[in-house]
């Protein structure tokens, strides 16, 4: 046992040295000619900026990774769930979450490679929880923020003015994006894209809407006043149709979810409570074909009863 908590150690220390050293070359030299002058001589790195250069070249290249093949950089989820971080100190979290779920496996079990990976997708599914919360309070602000901004233009303003006037008397999370349009437009920016950053920023499909309108008015010309008017009169019926079909199926969700979370939460306190009568699920072939039977019979049932109460608006 001591030498399987012993290499199991060493492996961990092992692949997160081996990932630091892989990171460390391909910027070290760029940020020493950054920090010096003309003459060759500079400010010294502090010691947050020395610790966060590994974790920065490691979020360039998973947001490298994650902008071929087509979707949000990590610094864009930061944005989008309003998370005030560095993709380098997100990915530093990462670590160290997986390091805390290595160090609990080996205390606990010996090695648990659930444990780890669990640790580790621990940050980003709170980013994805963040996400979710903040879209649907900005959701909620939009027809009130859509008629705001319809008066605003029906007495005269422009629309970069009335964009202003709506920041100021509104609150979050929708006066924060307005507010950074603002100041996109400030700098130079164009009224459509500014729009369409704030659309990318925070993935609203009924802010795609709106954007969209704004930019064919801007095109072909109308009343913007009034297309504002009747887009918000279409979103609040979006809003009281999902909360209609909401309370409809919030029993068959709630069903839902007992069925799916019962068996794992059932499993896990056995796990805890009583290793050594669990632990024959793991270790003989016949327990890991049932886990395996089970988790994919579970992930089936969940896929058809979301499907059955997922209702598109």
């Amino acid at each position: 046992m001591p030498s399987v908590v012993l290499f199991s150690a060493l492996a961990a220390i092992g692949v997160l040295t081996a990932c630091i050293a892989l990171a460390l070359p391909a910027r070290l030299q760029e940020d020493d000619e950054a920090t010096l002058g003309p003459s060759g001589y500079g400010r010294t790195a502090t010691l947050r900026e020395r610790v966060n250069r590994p974790f920065e070249v490691l979020a360039d290249r998973s947001s490298q990774r994650r902008r071929l093949n087509g979707g949000l950089t990590l610094a864009e989820h930061l944005v989008r769930a309003n998370l005030k971080l560095r993709p380098s100190e997100f990915v530093m979290i990462q670590v160290g979450f997986l390091i805390g779920g290595v160090l609990i496996a080996l205390l606990r079990y010996g090695f648990g490679p659930q444990f780890v990976v669990a640790a580790y997708l621990i940050p980003m599914r709170y980013v994805n929880f963040r996400q979710r919360q903040r879209l649907k309070a900005l959701n909620r602000q939009l027809p009130d923020t859509l008629s705001l901004l319809s008066n605003a233009m029906k007495a005269g303003l422009s629309l970069p003015q009335a964009l202003e006037t709506v920041a100021r008397n509104t609150a979050a999370p929708i006066a924060d994006e307005l507010g950074r349009v603002i100041r996109e437009m400030n700098i130079g920016s164009a009224t459509e894209k500014a729009l369409t950053n704030m659309v990318r920023r925070t993935g609203s499909e009924d802010l795609d809407l709106i954007v969209t309108a704004i930019s064919i008015q801007a095109t072909v010309g109308g009343n913007l006043a009034r297309i504002l008017d009747s887009i918000s009169h279409t979103i609040r019926q979006r809003v009281q149709v999902k909360g209609q079909i909401s309370a409809m199926t919030a029993q068959a969700r709630a069903s839902g979810w007992v069925v799916t979370l019962l068996p794992v939460i059932v499993a896990t306190i056995l796990y805890f409570i009583t290793p050594t009568y669990f632990r024959a699920m793991f270790q003989d072939r016949i327990g890991i074909y049932l886990l395996i039977l089970a988790g994919i019979s579970i992930l089936v049932g969940n896929y058809f009863i979301r499907r059955i109460v997922n209702f598109r608006v």
